[in-house]
C-alpha cells in the first residue's frame, strides 16, 4: 500500500495552482480498497482504508483535526470508482500538502502570504475601459474597505501594473490576521495562490466573502476579456480544476477548528 500512495500522491506540489494543473494528468490506479472510514483519537481523526491507516507521501498519517473534516476526506476516498483519481480528490491533495508541508514550515508559509499583501491583486486597477474600471471598483473596493475597517489595514491603489510600495503598517495589520494553525494557514495560502490575493483569502477566512464571491472577484479581468473576445475553453477547463482546489480550501476553513 505504501508504494501505491507514493505513486498516486508523492509528486503533488505544495503550490495550489501547480497542483491544479498536474491534477489534469494523473497516473490513475485501480481502486484497491473497499471502504474508507474515520478513527477518532484524542487530538486528531485518522482516515482508514479497510481498517488500515492512510499515509501521506512523506509517510505521515493522513489525519484531520476535526471529525467533520476527516469525514469529508473519507468521503472523497469512498467516492472513487474503479480507479483512484487525484483530480477528483482536491481535499486529500490539500491535506497532504498541509501535513507534509505547511505543518513543517508554518513561518515560511505565513511569510509567503505576507508577500502577497505587498502586491495584492486588488491594488492594481485598470486605466480603461471604463466598464472594467467600474467592475473592479464594484468587486474590489468593498474588500479593501473591510480590510481598512476591520483589520486596520489601509492600502494604496495604483493604476496600471507599475509596482507601488505598500505602507508597512498596513501590511503588519493585515499580517496579524493570518492564522497560525497549520490547517487554516494552509487553506489561506492555497486561496491566496489561486486568486493572487491575500486579502481575498483573509476575507474568506473571516467570513466576509463566500468562496463564490472571492472566486468572482479574482476573475474580474478574465471574465471581462472573455465577454469581449469569446470563451477560451481550455482556459475554462483549467479554471475548473483550480476552482476545485478553491472549494477544498473553503472546506478546510469551514471544518477545521479555529
Amino acid at each position: 500500500m505504501r508504494d501505491i500512495f507514493e505513486e498516486i500522491f508523492a509528486k503533488d506540489p505544495l503550490d495550489a495552482m501547480e497542483a491544479a494543473r498536474r491534477s489534469m494528468r494523473p497516473a490513475l490506479r485501480r481502486r484497491f480498497y473497499d471502504k474508507a472510514a474515520v478513527e477518532g483519537g484524542p487530538d486528531d481523526f485518522a482516515i482508514l482504508l479497510d481498517g488500515k491507516p492512510v499515509r501521506t507521501p512523506a509517510r505521515r498519517p493522513l489525519a484531520a483535526p476535526s471529525r467533520a473534516l476527516a469525514e469529508a476526506l473519507a468521503a472523497e476516498w469512498n467516492a472513487q470508482q474503479e480507479v483512484v483519481d487525484p483530480a477528483a480528490m482536491p481535499l486529500t491533495r490539500l491535506a497532504n500538502s498541509i501535513i507534509d508541508g505547511v505543518a513543517q514550515m508554518p513561518l515560511s508559509v505565513a511569510e509567503e502570504i505576507t508577500q502577497y499583501l505587498g502586491s495584492d491583486l486588488l491594488f492594481y486597477r485598470a486605466e480603461g475601459p471604463q466598464g472594467l474600471v467600474e467592475r473592479q471598483t464594484r468587486q474590489w473596493d468593498p474588500v479593501l474597505a473591510w480590510a481598512r475597517d476591520v483589520l486596520g489595514a489601509r492600502f494604496v491603489l495604483a493604476a496600471g501594473v507599475m509596482f507601488v510600495e505598500q505602507p508597512e503598517d498596513a501590511i503588519d495589520a493585515a499580517k496579524a490576521a493570518i492564522p497560525t494553525d497549520a490547517w487554516r494557514l494552509g487553506a489561506v495560502s492555497s486561496i491566496a495562490t489561486l486568486t493572487g490575493s491575500a486579502l481575498l483569502a483573509l476575507a474568506m477566512l473571516r467570513g466576509r466573502l463566500s468562496v463564490e464571491e472571492a472566486w468572482a472577484a479574482a476573475h474580474v479581468d478574465e471574465d471581462w476579456n472573455m465577454e469581449f473576445w469569446g470563451r477560451d475553453e481550455r482556459a475554462l477547463e483549467r479554471r475548473g480544476y483550480r476552482f476545485a482546489e478553491m472549494l477544498a480550501a473553503a472546506e478546510v476553513l469551514r471544518l477545521a477548528p479555529a
